[in-house]
């Protein structure tokens, strides 16, 4: 995984309290020395060789875009998968990279760019006799133990591990007619130009959860999850039509189920305390056997759903391919005792209970990282909600298809946040090399 640092601007109301002297080193891998220059007694810090390149104060997003992602699109084009992440304290630029504050070209966010360039490729595309491709949206975000559907009025899912060893997000049990019921997925919206894209984006930030935090107004205080793939209406159907299959095996396979144990409780008895065959009852296999057969047909239709989808994916050169962002909430440093001096920071409660668990998580994302560029046997995906949810794209993703953006703020009155943020890009750069 390649980590990039980007520093953003001074903002106005930072200008009295000065800024943090900062370099770093002309090489192939660079280091990071920062100073607070607080006084004579300051050191400076200086990281390992991690990062890729440091973005300077005055590279807008289109430059970050150009360096980061970019040279990655061609992948992701021929079916493969990217993943970015946006690392740092909260007010120190992450949104505003991965999301953007306003659509002038340069400062797209790094979604939204690389969006606008994935539908100029495949407008090439559908000018020939390919089924037309779009690009398939789902957003959401992850509080606490849950994730919250951005696109489906946020409604709260449950994330588990599935049979097969996948991970799944779960939204509410909806029953349907005849007894039939379905589990929804997280919801992927098909856009079929870049305009609609735009449109269905804008209106899921719109139910992002921000808080004001002491650092940040508006702080984003969840992880923001963006997946951005490669679809055709095809497969969109049969998306569509496994989870109607999969609907109806549920009442089919609840009823086989109760039989069997309605016929198993009626064929023994307990006496003296032990449990034994009934003589006053006799198992009714075949009425077993009627209802798992049954179960077995409805199953057979789940797997022949299975292979639509699996064969359409085979259909057409690049479907499937897929992009992910990462808006990670604002690492919390406030635990920090030399932070904690700083402009009499105090934390809400409400602010130690987020903190707890978006270190956990963070903390998690590095093991994860770590494990994965060594290519360990086992990899920590169950440490967090949040490297659950990320398990499939590390495992699909190729170690030069994914990076990390540590965005740092030079102001000296958030040296401690700064520095902990590089020190964690740092440990996870020279890990991945």
């Amino acid at each position: 995984m390649n980590v990039f640092a980007r520093w953003r601007p001074l903002a106005h109301a930072e200008e009295p309290s000065g800024t943090i002297d900062y370099s770093s080193s002309n090489a192939s891998l660079l280091s990071i020395s920062i100073n607070r220059a607080s006084s004579a007694s300051d050191r400076p810090w200086k990281s390992p060789a991690a990062f890729t390149t440091v973005f300077s104060p005055d590279d807008d997003n289109a430059n970050v875009y150009n360096k980061v992602v970019e040279p990655n699109i061609s992948k992701v084009l021929q079916g493969e998968s990217s993943s970015f992440f946006a690392y740092g304290h909260s007010g120190s630029g992450k949104t505003h990279t991965i999301i953007g504050y306003d659509q002038t070209p340069s400062n797209l966010g790094l979604s939204l760019a690389a969006a606008h360039q994935l539908f100029e490729h495949l407008t090439i595309l559908n000018e020939s006799d390919t089924p037309q491709l779009g690009l398939g949206l789902s957003l959401f975000e992850l509080r606490g133990k849950s994730a919250y559907d951005l696109l489906n009025n946020r409604v709260e899912c449950h994330i588990r591990e599935g049979p097969d060893g996948k991970t799944h997000i779960r939204g509410k049990t909806e029953t349907l007619e005849h007894g039939k019921v379905r589990v929804r997925p997280i919801v992927q919206r098909a856009c079929w130009t870049f305009e609609d894209f735009q449109q269905v984006l804008q209106g899921g930030l719109a139910r992002r959860a921000v808080g004001t935090s002491t650092i940040h107004d508006q702080s984003s205080r969840t992880h923001a999850v963006l997946e951005l793939e490669i679809v055709n209406q095809a497969l969109v159907d049969a998306r569509e039509a496994l989870i109607d299959r999969q609907s109806e095996l549920v009442p089919v396979g609840k009823r086989a189920t109760d039989i069997s144990i309605e016929e198993q409780s009626k064929g023994y008895i307990c006496t003296d305390g032990k449990w034994g065959p009934n003589p006053n009852y006799t198992i009714n296999q075949a009425r077993i056997d009627e209802a798992n057969a049954e179960k077995a047909k409805f199953e057979a239709h789940v797997q022949t759903a299975e292979k639509n989808v699996s064969n359409i994916y085979n259909s057409a050169s690049g479907l499937g391919g897929k992009i992910v962002f990462v808006d990670l909430a604002g690492a919390e440093y406030h635990q920090d005792n030399t932070a904690s001096t700083l402009k009499g920071i105090k934390q809400t409660p409400q602010e130690k209970q987020e903190g707890r668990q978006i270190n956990t998580d963070l903390l998690a994302l590095k093991e994860v990282i770590r494990a994965w560029s060594a290519k360990q046997t086992r990899i920590p995906f169950r440490s967090s909600p949040l490297t659950m949810v990320l398990r499939e794209q590390f495992l699909s993703a190729k170690g030069s298809s994914s990076g990390m953006i540590v965005t740092c703020s030079p102001a000296k009155d958030q040296y401690a946040a700064t520095l902990n943020s590089l020190k964690y890009g740092g440990l996870v750069g020279a890990a991945t090399k």
